[in-house]
């Protein structure tokens, strides 16, 4: 699935980035809109909505009403979950949706922090050894992690799916058995909805995660650039979406057995 954020291969910030992974878990299914808008009111003779109702609400009006919910989602109270929905039949997003989640999701407090979690682990394992250490090096592997999350998630969570009209979220199961949900998640970074509601190859999160690869060779050291390194990144930061997704995916339970077993 797309997690919207590219890491790098290193095994120095692959724990902090399993759980960054989870930001926008960015991946996938999309639902088709609810033909009950165009339809009329079967339950007034006339087939018309009495003076005194509501107008019916528009898809992209129900849309923002979900996607106010999702904003309200992280990981212990940090990390963001703004593309992880527990409505399985909510209403597709419109392109300017789609791509301000991905904008919210980069500008939020919890990917800084994230960020300069990973950027510290680099540092204490002299990751990158070519950006050298103290203040500078930190800022340098600071930014080169942001930039990869910047871009990870604007491309692979707004651009394509815009282009490709497929839906960046990530749409929890929330039941059966662990193994299949286990199943589902990992799947999901391989396929996605269309916003037509199909099933069909995930091709935001694969071309996202090489593009981004791709841009992240304008600033890594030489050693870290080139077709190799680029293909590398993207099969990593796969792997991690992965990991994002199921953690997207069991995360709600969790936190509900702790609530239960606080005193």
């Amino acid at each position: 699935m797309n997690t919207g954020v590219l890491f790098r291969p290193r095994t120095a910030g692959v724990t902090a980035l399993f759980v960054l992974g989870a930001l926008s878990c960015l991946a996938q299914t999309q639902i088709p809109p609810d033909p009950s808008q165009s339809a009329p009111d079967s339950t007034h003779p006339t087939g018309v909505l009495p003076t005194n109702a509501s107008p019916p609400q528009s898809d992209r009006e129900k849309a923002q009403q979900q996607i106010k919910k999702q904003e309200k989602q992280r990981i212990l109270g940090i990390v963001p979950q703004f593309n992880v929905s527990d409505i399985s039949d909510a209403v597709r997003l419109t392109a300017r949706q789609k791509l301000t989640l991905a904008v919210k999701t980069s500008l939020d407090p919890g990917t800084f922090l994230l960020t300069g979690i990973t950027a510290g682990i680099d540092q204490a394992e002299n990751s990158f050894p070519e950006y050298g250490q103290g203040a500078e090096g930190y800022g340098k592997r600071f930014g080169a992690s942001y930039a990869d999350s910047f871009d990870g998630t604007l491309i692979g969570n707004a651009i394509f799916p815009i282009i490709l009209h497929q839906d960046p979220r990530y749409f929890r199961k929330g039941e059966g058995s662990i193994a299949s949900r286990l199943g589902y998640a990992v799947l999901s970074t391989f396929r996605c909805r269309s916003d037509s509601g199909h099933w069909q190859p995930n091709y935001s999160n694969v071309l996202g995660n090489l593009a981004a690869g791709g841009i992240s060779n304008l600033y890594y050291p030489a050693p870290e650039r080139g077709f190799v390194s680029t293909y590398q990144r993207a099969i990593v930061v796969s792997a991690q979406g992965a990991i994002g997704a199921a953690i997207s995916e069991f995360w709600p339970d969790i936190a509900h057995h702790f609530r239960k077993h606080q005193p």
